[in-house]
């Protein structure tokens, strides 16, 4: 490199730096707010779930609603119209 280039190659980084340090201070910042606003949300939909007695709460690693009933939600099975149809199938 040509010694009386280095001056500029040198400010020409520093702005590089700077503009790329205000870009990254300004992503974690707008992380940041976007992480609290999921946070409150997720917290407003589980209060919403509760109202409803839709939560879901562990019990012998199934899903139980507070009404006691047993949640299917994590059941979900393709069967054809021959499995369906087929004697002594529990499905």
């Amino acid at each position: 490199m040509d010694p009386k280039y280095s001056g500029d190659v040198l400010r020409h980084l520093e702005k590089q730096l700077e503009l790329q340090t205000d870009a990254y201070n300004s992503m974690s910042r707008e992380l940041h707010e976007l992480q609290v606003e999921e946070e409150m949300l997720m917290r407003k939909y589980y209060e919403f779930m509760a109202a409803q007695g839709l939560t879901n709460k562990k019990k012998d690693g199934a899903g139980v609603r507070e009404d006691g009933e047993t949640s299917q939600a994590g059941a979900l099975v393709n069967v054809s119209k021959e499995e369906e149809e087929e004697p002594g199938n529990t499905n």
